[in-house]
């Protein structure tokens, strides 16, 4: 069958659309050099560490231990003490005023139950309306005074009893950089979504300009019209596999411990499921402007429901088992097992598997979709 698809009839063809590439560079640069870009932005971006927070203080005990507290939160680096206010009320002010982040209310008793070994409350005010934000500060406030009450006991206590120590083994990522996770995710999602935008695009300015009645005129047939269509595509795009690889390594420094070959082949089995997306989006538009807001019903889902930037147990529970048949989730899976666990094909085959199902599954459809259009 192969062998039948590249004859002589279907060079020409190869030719003539890798000649319409080369003289549209507007259109290899936008295939090229927005998805590296995009990529570096979002590398950057999307973290979910939550840092510098504007953190408001009433500090009614004015003791050593109350300024030991307010030295601890500053210390974290996830706080910033911005103002120090006389109550409660001038503090809920500046945080409806969006003013501050958070507030800190030091009772007038502190130190001095502190020193009873009693314990007393301190409220921690949160500006919730960015409820991610709300709920990472209200953990470091926790994490700060657990800290240290700990630190406290530990002085107060002229022998240490025995107890058990955790040691805690980070595996992989040894520096938790949240950008390995982001980058190795989103190379997928870029992947699919150029080569579904370009393949769409490509496909229906066919029909634009009416050059698919002058394809019908040649020889060839329409699995050769729409292999030659596809391949300058595919080879084009193969390229940008290599720039997120190596915007991910050098700028991110994210390591690629395993196989490159097998890093590569997924990709381009991604950029081919995208391809297949985009000609499937094609034979239902007749413009470039249906085929865009046609692509708004696909592309959203496949990135939220791609594990990409987000753990898929972040997302509703019912609505795991839908992420099974998304390709990105598949590639991610297969990207960070490749670059950051150094894992191989022995380990990764189900997501592999799957991939190459989709992949062979969308370019069917496409073809079979594109081919009775032809006819």
């Amino acid at each position: 069958m192969l062998h039948k698809l590249l004859n002589w009839r279907f060079w020409p063809l190869f030719f003539k659309e890798l000649n319409e590439l080369r003289r549209n560079r507007r259109l290899v640069l936008m295939m090229l050099v927005p998805p590296t870009v995009n990529l570096v932005l979002l590398g950057y971006a999307m973290n979910p560490e939550v840092t510098n927070l504007k953190l408001g203080i009433v500090d009614d005990s004015r003791t050593a231990e109350s300024r030991e507290l307010i030295s601890a939160f500053k210390e974290s680096r996830s706080f910033v003490p911005a103002a120090y206010y006389r109550s409660a009320t001038e503090l809920g002010q500046a945080l409806s005023q969006g003013k501050l982040n958070a507030g800190l209310v030091i009772p007038a008793d502190f130190g001095t139950k502190q020193a009873r070994h009693e314990t007393v409350e301190v409220q921690f005010l949160v500006d919730s309306v960015d409820s991610n934000t709300a709920n990472i500060a209200g953990g470091y406030a926790s994490r700060v005074i657990s800290s240290l009450n700990e630190k406290i006991a530990l002085r107060q206590t002229t022998v240490s009893p025995a107890r058990a120590v955790s040691r805690v083994s980070l595996l992989y990522n040894p520096g938790l950089e949240n950008s390995w996770f982001i980058v190795t995710g989103i190379i997928g999602l870029l992947l699919v979504m150029l080569g579904s935008a370009v393949a769409s695009a490509s496909m229906v300015k066919e029909k634009e300009v009416g050059t698919v009645e002058q394809l019908l005129m040649t020889p060839a047939g329409s699995a050769e019209i729409i292999l030659a269509k596809m391949s300058p595509i595919f080879l084009l795009l193969s390229i940008t596999i290599a720039l997120s690889t190596g915007v991910g390594r050098f700028i991110f420094g994210v390591p690629v411990r395993g196989s490159l070959f097998l890093l590569y082949v997924s990709g381009m089995l991604c950029i081919l499921s995208g391809i297949g997306i985009g000609t499937i989006i094609a034979t239902f538009t007749r413009s470039q402007q249906q085929a865009q807001l046609m692509s708004f019903f696909v592309n959203p889902p496949l990135s939220m429901l791609s594990g990409a930037t987000t753990p898929i147990e972040a997302i509703p529970h019912w609505m795991q088992p839908l992420t099974e048949l998304n390709p990105v989730k598949h590639f991610a899976i297969l990207a960070r097992g490749v670059m950051l666990k150094g894992v191989g094909l022995d380990v990764l085959y189900p997501n592999f598997l799957a991939l190459m199902a989709f992949t062979v599954l969308l370019v069917g459809i496409s073809a079979w979709r594109f081919r009775k259009q032809l006819n």
